[in-house]
């Protein structure tokens, strides 16, 4: 598969959280670094997303906001 997102971030799934509509993969992407996503359910069990299994991180967003005092 091509995609044209850059920021490509490769490891391995260490948690996979559903809440009731939306779950939360959690991947590590080494160096003590962990990105977490937010998806929908029906993705994780269309894309049977488990922990252990590796994973790619694609990040295309025009903004990405973190702020803390």
């Amino acid at each position: 598969m091509k995609i044209s997102a850059r920021n490509q971030l490769k490891g391995t799934i260490v948690d996979v959280i559903k809440g009731a509509t939306t779950s939360h993969v959690r991947i590590d992407i080494g160096g003590g670094a962990v990105v977490t996503a937010s998806i929908t359910n029906e993705s994780v069990d269309e894309l049977k997303l488990a922990k252990g299994q590796t994973a790619t991180a694609l990040i295309k967003a025009s903004d990405v906001l973190v702020a803390v005092d």
